[in-house]
């Protein structure tokens, strides 16, 4: 169970609901929105942060995605485990695909850009100050320096939001795999159920 009151959002501030449109999605969709909803201003500026960072991204959806879902893991976020988007399954995130998520670097199905991406969002997640020139230069192998900024903001909203839902414990909607207690030991993204949303 979450440990914040989820706000319903027929409880919503009128101009949240408009923004979100909730009635057009499911509950795990609507996500942290509900827990948002406590704050309006700020849901809503999240809300709009979120959007701009997903119609003006210019990275492919499947890095994105390969990316989200390994912070996730460090994260311990199940919410965030448990989703794959549409626009990354078209990309071509398959299961199998985030099985090489356990072992990245050792992947033969990731690119050289994909797990260059991926090591700085692990770094980004777990030990930030590891983040050194050395890290910066590869990523300049395969990226432009406003690819690396947008990365960059990307794992930022990953990180921060992931960390924020895994301590909210939003597991009520998942698939059972991802619902145990916390103190349970490490879910992974891996090898189990998920849920395509949009």
């Amino acid at each position: 169970m979450a440990r914040i009151t989820k706000l319903e959002p027929e409880q919503w501030d009128p101009e949240l609901r408009e923004l979100f449109k909730p009635e057009d999605r499911t509950p795990l969709e609507v996500g942290l929105s509900r827990y948002f909803a406590h704050r309006p201003p700020l849901a809503k500026a999240i809300g709009a942060f979120g959007r701009a960072l997903k119609v003006n991204r210019t990275l492919p959806d499947r890095l994105v995605e390969l990316v989200r879902l390994r912070v996730a893991f460090h994260n311990q976020c199940r919410s965030c485990m448990a989703i794959r988007y549409t626009d990354a399954v078209v990309a071509g995130v398959t299961e199998d695909l985030v099985c090489s998520l356990e072992r990245p670097m050792e992947a033969p199905d990731l690119t050289p850009a994909e797990k260059a991406a991926i090591r700085y969002g692990e770094l980004f997640a777990t030990n930030h100050l590891a983040i050194d020139d050395a890290v910066y230069d590869e990523l300049r192998r395969h990226f432009s320096e406003a690819e690396i900024m947008e990365l960059a903001i990307v794992v930022a909203f990953f990180v921060g939001f992931g960390r924020l839902g895994a301590t909210l414990h939003m597991v009520e909607e998942l698939p059972g795999a991802f619902q145990g207690e916390v103190t349970a030991g490490p879910v992974t993204p891996w090898g189990n159920d998920a849920i395509v949303v949009r």
